[in-house]
């Protein structure tokens, strides 16, 4: 049966377009019921006895959830326990518009077999499509849809058991549409009491979400923010300019502070501070939202003092003093910010947050405080009944909603992750909290892998290029499984050399727009963390089929010059090729091999006559302008029993880390350009930009100290700068002023060619640059092999490679995974430096003064790679006279001066008295007089 619908849009230009679309009926949408003999469904998902223990339902049940339960008791849904549920299309199609994160958890829940979901498209049957009455509202019509969807089911399963045990029951928090059901005769429930009559289930009560009638029982009366706008009102005051729209960051050191970042191109003002939290305005970390600019003579400079939010735990305590406070500590700047307050909220951006539960003092409550691990999130007001159970333990939470008269915002319980400090806890906790995706791949993922045992066939023979022939070999750290790329050597006969970089080609096994490329493209990197990896792509390829392993066939994509002794491109060459790599080397095992002199045989000669061209290719890049930068990485050493850290050490660079990294840094330049060359607007491509000059401030002044000059004019400038700059005596001080650089420098970025104008890589000082050589851990790679196997005719394209707007949105969530990936390898490190000194107790080190603060000094231990601070103003008694000079920068306490650079000695150890925020304490040994004065 075909119906139309008919809708009026308004374009662009002001004027009104009417469309008409066509809307199919059918009578053969089934049921989806055991129960139903008539539906000719082969595969029902709705069970025959669908049983739970309820007082409200003796019988067996199905559930059929509204919108808004769906949206807002989501953790309800998804808990085990909860089974048979319809969910009709009306619903998801406005989850999905309303929610992505819960669209894709409910759409994960009806995959899962156990949980028997079950999809019903009322939309499109016969017998429950309804259309929207003349002055009914969009929201009122789909909520009647709901309940005639909800009474067939009903008539439809009483025919079929003949009127027997087996409902329907409709849940829904809407007073309306509950008391409408009633009257059409339908079992309906509001989610709460229906959740509450669930036998011997206790603990789902916790994750109730709050609804707005109960946010306003457990908050007090008092008025404590402003009312919010209306969106209508924020809308037309961005619109006149009245308001500025950004996305809200949260101060980590001050909770009484944070900064708005204006997103509108074009716009003067590019951030906004906001100081006090009646100017907060209930905003979380990462909200967009609306801000009104106060006059000039309201901007305040950032405050330099550090506020951690740790008023009592179940009070609505006063905060009047604290801001005081916040305001009479002079700031760090005499420059003004442009200063403002949140006005309303356009778009929340919570999640699930991880942290820890502190438990109310009072007896028997149910209301308590949870403190996340992130300091940037507020504490959150939940209601448990397994408080007792939860001490100690990380737990998630979700953010409900945040009352005007509510110091905090209303929360539920959502998962226990189990004990703070346990080693598989705190990597879920760090996992979660920088959202990088480590699920299992689900069964559709998995679905498009090749069948085993795999092969290369006649057909791959036909249409590569054979190299098996040729001495190909790795060279990797030890311990590595996904080896991505492969390299050679060879002398031609004309004299020249021929030499090679041989890619895993991974873009033949994820092909574009299925299961298993959707989820590359969502993860867009594999994330390392101590002793754990989690990988872009299941394991049959990113250990096995993909990995060029030595002595097996392997599909790669090579790229292959000809160049002559001294390094120069004669030409290049881009083919999809079959290898068998002859070693799987570490840097150790190559660098031997390379020194030994008696050792002569093709891979060894493969790997000098690399090394010769690699040490060429790295002093033109120099003298381009490349930087070689620092940063203290560190290698940890695993206990095999107890998997513990029981050592630490600074990783330790050889020759042949550099010649790979060389020859792998050519062969993305060499891609780069000739992606470029064959698709100017849509090749994607890795840009490095400059840093501002006040990025610089702190690296010179450092150089100033010791009466080193550091010029910043460009990057050749700056190179040359830091080979010239040492000290004598002081070997490790050029090392210093590197890693110092190293923190002045910008975030580089993928982009998509056609949508920007600046590829310049600063860093590498190359034109253009792009990543090639890693399509195993790195999603930006596998879509680059795409573009070069359609510019070599090598393989087919398709429209989103195509198109420069979903390549930019795709860059724009690769440099988010990058970027999370980053942090939470650091947040890993951090996690195993803690458990390392944790084993050890107190050690005494030499370290290197970073930085100077206004009360501290921040130390490097260039032993162990890490950093810490020392305080010298202690709560707990008196603090020494201190005198801090900013155009040192230096730090005068008492009558010793520290500056940057100054060698010292320290006791390491760890600081455990805050369960949740551990942290590496130091404290001086070296000057002597200054820990004799500070009374230790």
């Amino acid at each position: 049966m075909l119906k139309s619908k008919t809708f009026v849009k308004k374009t662009r230009s002001g004027g009104v377009l009417k469309i008409v679309r066509e809307h199919y009926l059918r009578d053969d949408i089934w049921c989806g019921s055991e129960v139903c003999k008539e539906c000719k469904d082969e595969a029902p998902v709705l069970q025959e006895h669908a049983c739970i223990e309820s007082d409200l339902c003796s019988y067996p049940h199905y559930l059929i959830p509204d919108t808004n339960v769906l949206l807002h008791q989501i953790d309800i849904l998804v808990d085990p326990l909860i089974r048979n549920v319809i969910i009709l299309q009306t619903v998801l199609q406005e989850v999905r518009h309303r929610s992505a994160p819960v669209y894709k958890r409910i759409k994960d829940a009806i995959h899962e077999k156990e949980k028997h979901f079950y999809t019903f498209t009322n939309e499109h049957h016969r017998e429950t499509f309804i259309e929207r009455e003349q002055g009914e509202s969009a929201n009122d019509r789909n909520d009647r849809a709901i309940r005639v969807a909800a009474k067939w089911y009903t008539d439809h399963l009483a025919k079929k058991t003949n009127g027997g045990s087996l409902k329907v029951v409709l849940l829904t928090d809407d007073r309306a549409n509950k008391e409408k059901a009633e009257q059409d005769g339908l079992i309906v429930y509001r989610c709460e009491e229906y959740i509450k009559s669930l036998i011997g289930n206790p603990e789902l009560m916790d994750r109730l979400a709050l609804q707005p009638d109960d946010q306003n029982e457990i908050t007090g009366s008092k008025l404590l923010f402003p009312e919010h706008l209306p969106l209508s009102r924020i809308q037309s005051g961005i619109k006149n300019g009245m308001f500025l729209q950004g996305t809200f960051h949260a101060n980590r050191d001050n909770y009484l502070e944070g900064k708005v970042f204006i997103n509108r191109e074009g716009e003067e003002i590019n951030e906004v501070l906001l100081q006090g939290l009646q100017n907060l305005n209930r905003a979380v970390h990462q909200d967009v939202v609306a801000v009104e600019l106060f006059p000039k003579e309201r901007w305040v400079a950032p405050s330099s003092v550090v506020l951690q939010d740790d008023s009592p735990n179940d009070e609505d305590a006063d905060e009047d003093e604290t801001e005081n406070n916040l305001k009479g500590v002079p700031s760090d700047s005499s420059v003004l910010k442009p200063t403002g307050r949140v006005v309303g909220v356009i778009k929340r951006n919570w999640r699930p947050f991880c942290g820890m539960l502190s438990q109310s003092m009072i007896k028997e409550a149910t209301r308590h405080l949870f403190t996340p691990a992130d300091r940037r999130i507020p504490r959150i007001r939940i209601e448990t009944r397994q408080a007792a159970n939860l001490v100690g333990q990380r737990i998630m939470v979700a953010i409900d909603g945040w009352p005007k008269n509510s110091r905090y915002p209303n929360g539920h319980f959502v998962k226990n992750l189990g004990s703070a400090g346990d080693k598989e806890t705190e990597t879920e906790v760090l996992l979660l909290e920088h959202d990088v995706p480590h699920q299992p791949f689900s069964q559709a993922v998995l679905s498009f892998l090749p069948q085993m045992p795999w092969s290369i066939t006649e057909e791959d023979l036909k249409v590569r290029a054979d190299l098996r022939h040729l001495c190909v070999c790795s060279v990797d750290p030890p311990g590595c499984t996904d080896i991505d790329d492969t390299l050679h050597c060879r002398e031609l006969e004309n004299g020249n050399l021929e030499v090679g970089v041989h890619i895993a080609d991974v873009s033949h096994f994820i092909r574009p727009g299925n299961a298993l490329d959707q989820e590359a493209a969502s993860r867009g990197t594999t994330v390392y963390l101590c002793g754990k990896r989690i990988d872009m792509v299941p394991e049959l390829l990113s250990s096995n089929l993909c990995s060029l392993r030595s002595n097996v066939e392997r599909l790669a994509f090579s790229c292959i010059w000809e160049m002559n002794h001294n390094a120069e491109i004669i030409k290049a060459h881009f083919t999809k090729s079959i290898i068998n790599s002859k070693a799987s080397l570490t840097y150790a095992e190559a660098q031997m091999r390379i020194d030994d002199s008696n050792m002569n045989d093709d891979i060894t000669k493969s790997l000098r006559g690399l090394n010769r061209l690699a040490k060429i290719l790295k002093s033109r890049r120099i003298a381009k302008g490349a930087l070689t930068l620092s940063s203290p990485e560190v290698r940890f050493h695993i206990d095999s029993e107890t998997h513990d850290p029981i050592d630490m050490q600074s990783k330790e660079l050889k020759e042949t880390n550099s010649m790979v990294e060389e020859f792998m840094l050519l062969a993305n330049i060499s891609v780069a350009q000739k992606i470029y060359d064959e698709f100017s607007e849509c090749a994607l491509l890795r840009k490095h930009p400059s840093p501002p000059p006040s990025n610089y401030d702190i690296l010179i002044k450092a150089a100033k100290s010791r009466d080193l000059n550091i010029l910043t004019d460009s990057a050749k400038a700056l190179a040359d700068s830091l080979n010239n700059a040492t000290v004598e005596n002081f070997p490790y001080f050029n090392t210093l002023l590197r890693i110092l650089a190293t923190r002045c420098m910008m975030q580089a970025v993928y982009f998509c060619s056609g949508m920007d104008s600046d590829f310049h890589h600063y860093g590498l000082a190359s034109p253009i640059y792009t990543h090639f050589t890693s399509p195993i851990r790195r999603y930006a790679d596998i879509i680059v092999h795409r573009l070069l196997a359609v510019a070599i005719n090598a393989d087919s394209t398709y429209p989103d490679l195509m198109d420069k707007h979903k390549q930019t949105a795709l860059c724009n969530n690769l440099n988010y995974r990058h970027k999370m990936a980053q942090y939470a390898q650091r947040a890993s490190v951090a996690f195993h430096t803690q458990l390392f000194f944790k084993n050890k107790g107190i050690i005494n080190e030499e370290g290197f003064i970073l930085f100077v603060r206004k009360n501290a000094i921040i130390i490097l231990i260039p032993k162990f790679g890490l950093e810490g601070a020392v305080f010298f103003d202690h709560k707990d008694r008196p603090s020494p006279r201190l005198s801090f000079d900013s155009e040192g920068p230096t730090l005068k306490v008492e009558e010793h001066t520290f500056r940057m650079f100054d060698k010292v000695k320290v006791t390491i150890s760890l600081d455990a008295s805050n369960i949740q925020h551990q942290r590496i304490r130091m404290a001086l040994v070296e000057p002597g007089f200054i820990t004799q004065q500070l009374g230790k």
